[in-house]
């Protein structure tokens, strides 16, 4: 990764932060489906990044995003589990060939199906473990598995429209 591509996922993830803080942070459709977009600069690190770095990275973001919201810690664990499930999904969906080290894991490089099925598992991942260890001891699976789902499904569509939005496109598409 060059010192270009280090300064654009720096002010993403500034960007997504500040979004998820500010804009984010009461917007709930229905008081069932709410947004985490920050994901999004997770989900978008190389491919070829390595478990450990990723995991501190997901991990210190999920903190500050807790600082703000006043969680308790809620995001940094499903943050960090959901980077360390990362590595083995990305493994699972691997095609035949491998994935290409210079590929980055975003709508633009490998299309809108590999991404859905690359996208919604690991951000459902993510909202199962924070929504389990937010209603922890209330009870109500039917609850917690019904914001999941409409939280992975929200959170996903809203990243794909800001990539298809704000990041850049591949020449000849």
């Amino acid at each position: 990764m060059n010192f270009r591509n280090l300064l654009t996922y720096v002010f993403m993830v500034i960007c997504l932060v500040l979004i998820q803080i500010l804009l984010l942070k009461n917007l709930a459709l229905f008081g069932v489906a709410f947004c985490f977009i920050y994901l999004l600069a997770i989900l978008s690190f190389p491919i070829s990044m390595r478990s450990f770095p990723l995991i501190l990275i997901s991990f210190g973001l999920g903190l500050l995003v807790d600082v703000f919201y006043d969680t308790l810690g809620l995001h940094a664990s499903a943050t960090t589990l959901m980077a360390f499930l990362r590595t083995y999904w990305l493994k699972a969906i691997s095609p035949n060939v491998g994935y290409d080290d210079a590929n980055n894991p975003t709508l633009n490089e490998m299309g809108i199906g590999w991404y859905l099925s690359y996208s919604l598992p690991l951000v459902f991942a993510f909202s199962l473990m924070f929504f389990i260890a937010d209603q922890w001891g209330v009870g109500g699976w039917y609850g917690v598995l019904n914001k999941s789902l409409f939280s992975s499904i929200f959170t996903v569509i809203l990243a794909i429209i800001v990539q298809l939005l704000f990041f850049k496109r591949r020449r000849g598409i």
